[in-house]
């Protein structure tokens, strides 16, 4: 992987040391955990301040320490509110630059633009790579059929398992032999695919063009797996929600929610939509460009309840709408991905 900017012929990339900071909850890290799970040969070790009260349970490792132990980025997992690269992240990204990695971050605020890391990756020949600025040139969006076969995972609100549940179907499709590809459009996504757009960054003109860009025609009949963003019925995100139904053109939607959720993440006066009534929604919003786009599953983030109330809450959410429904992560996806390959069997 190469980096943004001048020194395009430095590269970039595992092994990585994991940067936690001073974080304190789980959302803060979710792009280090989302790369110690679905890419954990590459995760060396963690990176903490001494107020930092979360951990992945990978080895805590000092800058000097993880750059000897053979990591080359640092990438800064844990973000705080609005993604503000505040001066301790500064200090220690040119700590790790000075010590001799070069730094990945997904934050609204750029390395590129904070002259003190520029100048400590310039003075040791590292390299700095933003996840969250999108390619030049994305054209608008078409709408025109194209070559392949195409899953989006959407959503009741967001941050509710959209990522997991399009690389857990990629591997299991991968597992039977299918060509599959999660195309990411997210910060944690990228560094884990390592290539995409970060499509809430983007131009809203160019969302749908976004998407058509990173899912392109394909001639081996395969799937792409789009990692979803947002919720058509969250006020804040919804705009990059319907952008991306647009634009991915799917074939195929699998609707993610958390049971145990109450309202949409930071808005207490917007309670979880119905189950039906969002489905419903994004197939209606989908058609616009795919009219035969179909719901194959759903995918429930159960991580906060007991194991028998999460089974019996996939049971009574399958049956209603006759559909599978699964954890990702503790059940796996492989009726989900059954119905997916019944459903547009040749």
């Amino acid at each position: 992987m190469s980096n943004q900017g001048e020194e395009a012929a430095v590269r970039w990339g595992p092994p990585y040391l994991l940067y936690l900071g001073s974080a304190t909850d789980d959302l803060a890290i979710k792009t280090a955990r989302g790369l110690a799970y679905w890419r954990p040969q590459w995760c060396l070790g963690q990176h903490r301040r001494p107020d930092c009260t979360v951990t992945l349970g990978l080895p805590d490792l000092g800058l000097a320490q993880a750059r000897a132990a053979g990591a080359d980025t640092m990438v800064i997992g844990a973000a705080n509110a609005g993604g503000v690269m505040g001066p301790e992240i500064v200090a220690d990204a040119v700590a790790a630059l000075d010590a001799g990695m070069n730094v990945a971050a997904g934050l609204h605020h750029k390395l590129r633009d904070n002259p003190d890391i520029v100048a400590a990756a310039r003075r040791n020949g590292r390299a700095l790579f933003d996840a969250r600025e999108p390619r030049p040139n994305i054209p608008v969006g078409t709408g025109r059929p194209r070559a392949g076969r195409r899953l989006l995972t959407v959503g009741t609100d967001c941050s509710i398992g959209k990522m997991y549940t399009a690389l857990a179907i990629e591997r299991a499709l991968r597992q039977r032999g299918c060509a599959a590809d999660f195309r990411a459009t997210g910060q944690t996504g990228i560094l884990i695919a390592g290539a995409g757009i970060p499509v809430d960054a983007v131009v809203a003109d160019f969302i749908s063009g976004a998407a058509e860009a990173i899912s392109p025609a394909r001639p081996d009949d395969g799937w792409d797996l789009i990692e979803g963003q947002g919720s058509l019925f969250h006020p804040s995100y919804a705009g990059v929600s319907l952008g991306l139904l647009h634009g991915s053109r799917p074939d195929a939607l699998v609707l993610c929610h958390e049971p145990t959720r109450r309202h949409m993440r930071g808005l207490p006066d917007y309670p979880i939509p119905d189950l039906g009534d969002c489905l419903e929604a994004n197939l209606a919003a989908a058609r616009l460009t795919n009219p035969a786009v179909r719901a194959v599953g759903i995918a429930l983030n159960t991580s906060n309840m007991p194991a028998d109330e999460a089974a019996a809450a996939c049971r009574q959410i399958g049956d209603r709408f006759g559909l599978p429904c699964q954890d990702p992560v503790s059940m796996g996806v492989e009726a989900i991905v059954d119905n997916l390959v019944a459903c547009f069997a040749s």
